[in-house]
């Protein structure tokens, strides 16, 4: 049986430990956004910075932040929630993309885990995420995380008509001295 937001939304256990997560299965109440080809937008949650996810017709996962930038971020609802899972800080790691590098998501990737304050929480949380819903460890998400961004298709719209931008973020580690030092 596929994952599905029903399935995951059954298991109390697992919503809370993905909240911990930064992912909140109460999606927003009014749209703040339209997407160019989608009459009824599904959003099936938000995290904590205000920003929404949304399964698409074809079931990849859109992000759109607050701050104007939305793209695909999984094939599926599964590879999003392995994602999530393992990769809690995916959203740091775009930002510290310098512009869509993967080998700098790597990097970020990498130094993003070193400085988890609560990781044994986080590790507590994955291994019972994973068992709950039965998943393995995703292959390499910070791969699948650049090629579901890289092949976006998706056009996402302010209220005004304006175009929201990519995910990918022009910084690197090198500009936070913690993340540099945790990398070297």
């Amino acid at each position: 049986m596929p994952l599905t937001p029903e399935v995951v939304t059954a298991d109390r256990a697992v919503v809370a430990r993905l909240a911990g997560l930064d992912v909140s299965f109460v999606p927003d109440e009014e749209p703040w956004f339209t997407i160019d080809g989608v009459e009824s937008p599904r959003q099936i949650g938000s995290d904590g910075l205000g920003g929404a996810f949304v399964l698409l017709p074809s079931q990849n996962v859109l992000y759109v932040s607050s701050e104007g930038r939305a793209g695909i971020i999984a094939e599926s609802f599964e590879a999003f929630i392995q994602l999530v899972v393992a990769r809690p800080y995916w959203l740091d790691m775009l930002k510290f993309s310098a512009g869509g590098d993967l080998a700098e998501m790597r990097r970020a990737a990498d130094a993003l885990e070193a400085t988890l304050d609560d990781e044994d929480e986080v590790n507590d949380a994955r291994e019972e995420i994973r068992k709950s819903l039965g998943l393995g460890e995703a292959d390499d998400p910070v791969g699948a995380l650049y090629e579901a961004i890289a092949a976006s298709d998706a056009i996402v719209r302010a209220t005004d008509g304006s175009p929201f931008t990519t995910l990918f973020n022009r910084f690197s580690i090198d500009s936070n001295p913690m993340l540099r030092n945790a990398a070297a």
